[in-house]
């Protein structure tokens, strides 16, 4: 039996009887330099897995400056496509001396109807293949399965609910006897929410008779969600909608309540406790404390195997929350309602994990006077610096005027920006085209963001000059399709996230896209057609890819791992032999769009 290692997918999607099947039936065979393994139309016979040495793949149909299409090393696997498809469209070809373990076409047949997942591996599209990944995180604790795919159904509690014409009295006893702390209010066809602290405030601050109906003092304005959603998503709700609760509904029928207490008691790890430290902190040393936790929170996420996505929600709701809080600490009330705090750049798409830097800027209504303006926004920037988001680079920062400004002047300012068209211009209105209201009153935003798309999405000489600047980056990938291995490593911000982001954001544009996610754009894009949904699904899943394996970068710094260096650049020397695959699919979905976003906009892309 040959000693193989089986601890990469698609040999993981086999149980140890199957792995064993796959040692016992595979040999070991030799490859000489230039030696053709597998040449175009030829039936396959084998799954080769490169135990040694290196193998190009060669489409023969292309000129030869241009045949080289891919590039394999120790450790993946070729030759599956051909056994399914019944023969090679590709040539491959040993580049060094190389070593292969050899699966037999019969065996590899075998394994594939009696396995179905290790079957549809060599089928699947790279946002399949990117779950893979996701999935081989989970490290004991709450797995993938328990904490991503727990449903709200799960966790819900059986509404109490009362009419409208119940008394206060009759409603607390009704709390005492359920021991609960809330209860659901019918009203004709509507229903609300009361809590045990609304009671308390409508006979203590309002004065209420314990006689008066509690139709009077229940909330209709609530935040619900259905019973087969994720429960992880009511994480989410609640810390961005600022509630403790939230309604579960059937149709229009409620049919359950599911608390904060009872999510976090369900996700057994203590990080989901940042959250409820965050709502409960009522000083800013408090909040601080907790802000100072959200790293761990992280990690915890990444550890557990939890999709990046439903991360990335969570810290931006969690992160707007902790700005908002310091907001409300720091900005007297009177200021509040004419004022909008906006957060920009990834932290404006919600795509910013750890905190990295500010970027933030103030609206301010057209007829507010607040004198010491300048001396509370240096105070709040200082604020933030010490709740762990370090000072901007650029100065794109509250306490810098440049980004502070009454509604009419940022108008101003982004007409003047929108006629220059230069590269100052281009950037300013790509930061405000991704900014998102933290704190204050959103509507002045919308308004300044409804300005921003009448002066720019049908102005096709601006929407050229706005989508160069996604080509600006060349794609890490050799002239023959491989990936690139520089032992510094390669810029994945600069080769792969930022192209995504900002092809994204100019098409966001031009169709008048509101939402600042790049993944929610991409959805927008793939409904309003757009993109291709298929293609859509695809570049999310590569902008998902690049933005993890930063992430890991950023990690391993924070555990004191390799210091020095740029955690914007991955060293694919590191990776694993599914990460490397993943890594080149990505990277050519990016050279794909940059041909898509330069054919549409005209573009001299090379």
């Amino acid at each position: 039996m040959v000693d193989i290692d089986l601890s990469q997918p698609p040999f993981t999607l086999l149980d140890e009887a199957g792995r064993g099947r796959v040692r016992g039936g595979v040999d070991l065979a030799y490859f000489d330099r230039e030696e053709v393994i597998l040449d175009a139309g030829q039936a396959g016979e084998y799954v080769y897995l490169i135990h040694k040495g290196e193998v190009a793949e060669l489409d023969p149909t292309l000129p030869s400056a241009a045949s080289r299409i891919g590039h394999y090393t120790a450790g993946d696997l070729f030759g599956a496509i051909s056994i399914l498809n019944g023969k090679s469209r590709y040539r491959f070809k040993a580049e060094q001396e190389s070593l292969c373990y050899l699966l037999p076409k019969a065996l590899f047949r075998e394994l594939c109807e009696h396995y179905p997942p290790f079957a549809e591996f060599f089928r699947q599209s790279l946002s399949h293949k990117a779950r893979l990944l996701t999935e081989r995180r989970a490290e004991g604790g709450v797995t993938m399965a328990g904490f991503m795919l727990a449903r709200i159904e799960e966790c819900m509690r059986e509404p109490l609910r009362l009419g409208g014409e119940t008394s206060i009295a009759e409603a607390v006893a009704a709390l005492n006897e359920r021991r609960v702390d809330s209860l659901l209010v019918g009203e004709g066809d509507r229903f609300g929410m009361l809590t045990k602290t609304d009671l308390l405030n409508a006979l203590v601050e309002q004065g209420m008779s314990t006689a008066s109906p509690v139709a009077g003092i229940a909330h209709f304005d609530l935040v619900t969600a259905a019973p087969g959603q994720y429960l992880f998503q009511a994480l989410v709700e609640m810390t961005r909608h600022e509630v403790a609760r939230v309604v579960v509904v059937d149709g229009d029928r409620p049919v359950g309540v599911v608390e904060l207490t009872d999510v976090l008691s369900y996700f057994s790890s203590r990080s989901y406790v940042v959250s409820l430290q965050v709502e409960q902190a009522d000083s800013l040393e408090e909040l601080v404390r907790a802000s100072a936790r959200t790293p761990e929170l992280v990690q915890a996420l990444m550890a557990q195997g939890v999709k990046l996505r439903f991360a990335m929600d969570l810290l931006a709701a969690l992160n707007g929350r902790i700005m908002s809080k310091a907001w409300h600490f720091m900005v007297d009330e009177r200021y509040r309602a004419d004022s909008c705090l906006m957060v920009m750049g990834s932290e404006g798409r919600g795509e910013q994990i750890l905190k990295t830097d500010q970027d933030n800027g103030l609206i301010l209504a057209d007829d507010l006077a607040w004198p010491e303006l300048g001396e509370q926004m240096n105070a709040f920037t200082e604020t933030l610096i010490r709740l762990g988001y370090p000072p901007c680079p650029g100065n794109i920062m509250v306490s810098n005027p440049a980004w502070v400004a009454s509604l009419s002047a940022w108008k101003q300012r982004l007409g003047r920006w929108a006629e220059a068209r230069d590269g100052d211009a281009l950037m300013k209105l790509a930061i405000l085209l991704d900014a998102h209201g933290v704190a204050g009153n959103p509507a002045l935003l919308d308004a300044l963001r409804d300005e921003l798309f009448a002066r720019c999405s049908r102005d096709e000489i601006l929407l050229s000059y706005f989508a160069r600047t996604a080509l600006r980056f060349s794609t890490p990938l050799t002239l023959f399709g491989s990936l690139k291995k520089p032992q510094h490593g390669i810029d994945i911000k600069k080769g792969g996230i930022f192209p995504i982001v900002h092809g994204v954001r100019t098409l966001a544009l031009e169709r008048g896209i509101r939402p600042t996610s790049t993944l929610a754009r991409l959805e927008a894009l793939a409904a309003d057609g757009r993109l291709e949904a298929r293609f859509a699904e695809d570049l999310g899943e590569a902008l998902s890819l690049f933005t993890e394996l930063r992430l890991k970068q950023q990690l391993a710094r924070l555990h004191g791992e390799h210091e020095g260096e740029d955690t914007n650049r991955v060293v694919v020397q590191r990776l694993s032999s599914l990460e490397r695959d993943l890594l080149r699919e990505a990277l050519h979905m990016v050279k794909d769009f940059k041909q898509r976003l330069s054919q549409r906009y005209h573009l001299e892309y090379s």
